[in-house]
C-alpha cells in the first residue's frame, strides 16, 4: 500500500482577509443616488428592495409615486427591476431608504421648463380653489391660478372639475413654485383671430381707476384711461358703466403677455367726443379704423404716427402672492 502524505500550502489569506476583500469591492450608497433595484418583497406599507447593498433597502408607501396610492401593488410588482432614489442613509439596521417620488418630481420639473420653453399650452382639470386661485396638478406637480389670470365669469368654487387651457407664468424648482395662466392661453388662441387696428364689440366687465377691462368674446382686454379719449378724463366711471357694450379698437397684441389693448381715443371723429356723444364714435368706428391702419402702415414705412402710450404691467396681488401654494407638498 502506497503511503501517502498530504501538503498543507499555507496562502496567507484568512477569513479576515475575505470579508475585507468584500468590503472592498462593495457597493457604497449614498442619498442622491439613483440605483437600479429588484422587489424581493411586498409589504402592507412598503416594499423591500435588492439593491445590491449588504441589507435589503426600503421604500415606504408614501414614496413609491407623485401621486396618492393606497397599495403598493398599485406602483410595484415582485422581482420588478426598475430605478430606485437613495432618500436617507442607512439606519441603525444598516437598510437605505428609497424613492420613486423624488425620480417622479426631478423629471416632472424637467419636463414642465421644457413645456415653458416651448411656451407651451397645457390643459388640466381643477382640483381645489382657494381666496387667491385655482389649484391645478402638471405632470403631477401642484400648480397655482391666481385670480386675476382666471378668465371665466364662474365663481372660482364652481371651477372645481372642469379642464383649463394654461399657459406657464413662473416655473420656479428652488422655490417649489409653479404658477400658470388661464388668461393667458384664452388670449393667445383668441389672438389667433384678432388683428391691431381691428374694431370690436365687447362688453365692460370691471372698472377700475387706470382703466376699464372689456369682455371681447370671453377674453378681456384693458382700455387703459389715457385711451378713452383725447380729452383729459379724470376717471372711467364717468365714461363707463359695468354691463355696457361698447366698440373699441384694438391697439396691441402681446402674446408674451396675454395682454390685449384697446383704445377707443383712436376712434374719435373729434377729440372728445368720446365725453361729449359716444354714439358719434361707435358709428363712426370703422371709418376712423380704416384711417387708423393707414397710419400704422406708414409709420411702418417711416412716418411719424401717433404714439400709442402704454398700459401699466398686470401683476399678481399680494394677497395672490401670498396664496401661492408650493408644487411639491
Amino acid at each position: 500500500m502506497v503511503n501517502q502524505e498530504l501538503t498543507v500550502i499555507d496562502v496567507g489569506f484568512t477569513h479576515e482577509d475575505f470579508a475585507a476583500l468584500l468590503d472592498k469591492y462593495d457597493y457604497h450608497f449614498s442619498p442622491g443616488d439613483v440605483v437600479a433595484g429588484t422587489v424581493f418583497s411586498l409589504e402592507p406599507r412598503g416594499a423591500l428592495i435588492d439593491i445590491g447593498a449588504k441589507t435589503a433597502a426600503y421604500i415606504p408607501i408614501q414614496e413609491m409615486s407623485i401621486n396618492r396610492i393606497d397599495n403598493p401593488d398599485e406602483v410595484l410588482q415582485s422581482n420588478e427591476t426598475r430605478e430606485f432614489f437613495i432618500l436617507a442613509d442607512e439606519n441603525e439596521d444598516g437598510q437605505l431608504t428609497l424613492s420613486i417620488r423624488r425620480i417622479e418630481y426631478m423629471r416632472a420639473w424637467e419636463r414642465v421648463r421644457q413645456l415653458q420653453a416651448e411656451d407651451a399650452t397645457v390643459r388640466s382639470a381643477v382640483f381645489a380653489t382657494n381666496r387667491g386661485g385655482a389649484l391645478v396638478r402638471i405632470e403631477g406637480l401642484r400648480g397655482f391660478i391666481p385670480g386675476s389670470h382666471i378668465s371665466t365669469r364662474k365663481p372660482k368654487e364652481e371651477l372645481v372639475g372642469e379642464e383649463l387651457p394654461l399657459k406657464f407664468l413662473e416655473v420656479d424648482e428652488e422655490r417649489n413654485r409653479l404658477v400658470l395662466s388661464h388668461r393667458r392661453a384664452l388670449v393667445e388662441r383668441k389672438m389667433n383671430r384678432l388683428e391691431v387696428g381691428e374694431v370690436v364689440i365687447g362688453t365692460v366687465r370691471g372698472i377700475k381707476p387706470y382703466g376699464a377691462f372689456i369682455d371681447i368674446g370671453g377674453v378681456s382686454g384693458l382700455l387703459h384711461i389715457s385711451e378713452i379719449s383725447h380729452d383729459h378724463i379724470d376717471t372711467p366711471h364717468s365714461v363707463f358703466n359695468v354691463n355696457d357694450e361698447v366698440k373699441v379698437m384694438i391697439i396691441d397684441l402681446d402674446a408674451e403677455r396675454g395682454r390685449i389693448s384697446l383704445s377707443t381715443k383712436q376712434l374719435e371723429p373729434e377729440p372728445g367726443d368720446m365725453v361729449k356723444n359716444p354714439q358719434v364714435v361707435y358709428d363712426k368706428a370703422e371709418e376712423m379704423a380704416a384711417k387708423y391702419r393707414e397710419q400704422v402702415l406708414a409709420q411702418q414705412q417711416g412716418t411719424t404716427a401717433t404714439a400709442v402710450e402704454p398700459e401699466p404691467e398686470l401683476e399678481l396681488a399680494p394677497e395672490e402672492i401670498e396664496e401661492l401654494p408650493p408644487a411639491i407638498d
